[in-house]
């Protein structure tokens, strides 16, 4: 290995989870006409992650935690997730979970498959009433693409000095890569990159990844990105 200290950070909802959870959610305990609206709306820009989410968990009702985690316990996660997480772990790797999903089922799928790992998302509160109310703990008012604001937690949790990587399949990962030194991409973050030049690596599954990173740690001299050291030196210069 080499000297280099690398933080990985990665996406959840059809990333991790083989589908987008969230959206699944919404949809089976709200209305789907709603929802879908939203998310159109939002995708091409016409309202802001916020207002799309909070759209969405308005129409919920009937909600109990007792149905949440029956609806979550049917979801599936990659399998190839488990073994590259011990992966990192052999080679001290940080990661960390970034989300514009919901606490409530990355908490309970993470618990299922024995996997201890820092997320950082979006929360729902159930009321007595069966609705359900948003909470965005990590909001950034200038951050319209996603509710967590993404691109803080890499800029909190890594250094100049480190190798970060991104992994991600959607838009709510368009703000984060921004800042990050290598990026793994899928569906339509992959087509994102594609349209903006962003410099990424196409992956189907965490094997890809392992064995990418796995290559990065045997090289003498790993390169940062030049276009992520300029977004973090125009962030640093614009902060208080």
């Amino acid at each position: 290995m080499n000297g280099y200290i690398f933080k990985i950070f990665c996406d959840f909802d059809g990333t991790i989870a083989v589908n987008d959870i969230g959206n699944h959610f919404y949809r089976k305990f709200g209305d789907s006409i709603i929802c879908d609206d939203a998310v159109e709306k939002w995708e091409q820009g016409l309202i802001s992650s916020i207002e799309c989410l909070s759209s969405e968990c308005s129409t919920i009702q009937n909600l109990t935690v007792e149905k949440a985690h029956k609806f979550i316990d049917e979801q599936k996660i990659d399998l190839t997730f488990l073994p590259f997480v011990h992966f990192c772990n052999e080679k001290n790797i940080e990661i960390a979970v970034l989300s514009d999903g919901l606490d409530i089922y990355i908490e309970r799928l993470f618990n299922n498959h024995g996997i201890e790992i820092k997320y950082f998302s979006n929360s729902l509160d159930i009321k007595p009433d069966g609705t359900a109310e948003m909470i965005y703990p990590y909001s950034d008012s200038e951050c319209k693409k996603c509710a967590n604001c993404k691109r803080n937690h890499v800029i909190n949790f890594s250094g100049d000095d480190e190798i970060s990587i991104y992994i991600g399949d959607g838009l709510s990962d368009a703000c984060p890569i921004e800042y990050c030194d290598y990026i793994f991409a899928k569906d339509q973050l992959l087509l994102y990159c594609e349209k903006n030049r962003i410099s990424y690596s196409p992956f189907r599954n965490f094997n890809n990844v392992k064995e990418a990173v796995e290559k990065l740690l045997t090289k003498k001299r790993v390169k940062k990105r030049h276009q992520a050291e300029l977004k973090r030196r125009e962030l640093y210069m614009v902060e208080p």
